[in-house]
């Protein structure tokens, strides 16, 4: 099968019948073999009862559906979908027609041709309010280039082709779609690109997300950071930091006290050393210092004993 589309949807009932003829058409005029797959995110509209029509109206075409009991995320979504798809190059895009399937025979085209392992949408123009999602988004997108470097200007564009391998590979986990391009490079494929698309105004219903998405999305980004970073070597960052807070603390504790001496056996008047607020600074670092240095330890015993402490990705054998 050439190309498996992955459509995550909530609450899209009136986009999916425009969307899928839009597809089909596609698909028909480029003789592309092709699988729908619309994943509902526990829709509480009738995007379900939507896709059972549309199945069994077009019964030669593949489409299939899967319907989650409640609403998970967009990220469950597409590892489902992910999990799914059969074709040799993933096709994911929204569902709620900002996204044009005109743009799915050059995306199928570079991956097949020009050798990409993902290639990310640029919506260069957008029709979305400049404040609220235009500003913080390119803030956003400067971040993720600066800390993953992948430059890519809209890291979260929905509208991303794939090779097969590249998501039988990852897992899409939490929050993490917005950085599926960072987790396709950790497991090693580095052959990433960018197409400028087509952004479309939204015809029906509200985008179902808010401003919270860009401090998740800080957040999100932080944590793939230190877990592709030190994930299997916790001790590297929390011994690394605890032994020189702890050492830190310990100079600090010998200087307080060889003051304290000095002014003694000089016969100056001196503070006391328990009153001294260095003294007290000094004792706090040694012991955060001793306690992330064990955080590190007791990370590399689970890390020791997990199932998956060998799991590496193979190219290919021969």
């Amino acid at each position: 099968m050439d190309i498996s589309i992955i459509v995550p949807l909530y609450n899209e009932a009136e986009s999916l019948p425009h969307l899928y003829e839009w597809i089909a058409r596609v698909m028909k005029e480029n003789k592309f073999s092709y699988e729908v797959i619309f994943v509902n995110d526990g829709s509480t509209d009738e995007s379900w009862e939507v896709i059972e029509k549309l199945r069994r109206d077009n019964i030669q075409d593949e489409i299939h559906g899967i319907c989650f009991r409640r609403n998970y995320g967009k990220s469950a979504a597409l590892q489902v979908g992910f999990q799914t798809a059969q074709g040799n190059v993933v096709i994911t895009m929204d569902a709620d027609l900002q996204d044009s399937p005109d743009e799915i025979p050059e995306l199928y085209r570079m991956i097949k041709e020009d050798g990409f392992d993902l290639v990310s949408g640029w919506k260069q123009k957008r029709y979305d309010n400049k404040l609220t999602k235009n500003l913080p988004s390119k803030l956003f997108n400067a971040t993720a280039r600066r800390v993953t470097g992948i430059q890519l200007h809209d890291m979260n564009c929905g509208l991303k082709a794939y090779r097969r391998d590249v998501v039988k590979n990852i897992e899409v986990f939490s929050e993490m779609h917005r950085y599926i391009p960072y987790l396709a490079k950790n497991a090693g494929f580095t052959k990433i690109g960018e197409k400028v698309v087509q952004h479309r105004k939204r015809e029906f219903g509200t985008s179902k997300f808010g401003l919270n998405r860009f401090v998740n999305g800080y957040l999100d980004l932080m944590t793939l950071w230190f877990l592709n970073k030190f994930g299997k070597q916790p001790m590297h960052f929390f011994g690394l930091v605890g032994s020189l807070m702890f050492l830190i603390g310990f100079v600090a504790v010998i200087v307080v006290g060889g003051m304290k001496w000095y002014a003694l056996a000089n016969g100056v008047k001196a503070m006391l050393v328990g009153v001294n607020p260095y003294f007290h600074v000094a004792i706090l670092m040694m012991i955060l210092g001793c306690m992330l240095f064990l955080a590190g330890f007791l990370g590399e015993l689970v890390i020791r004993n997990s199932p998956s402490r060998n799991d590496y990705l193979i190219k290919e054998k021969i």
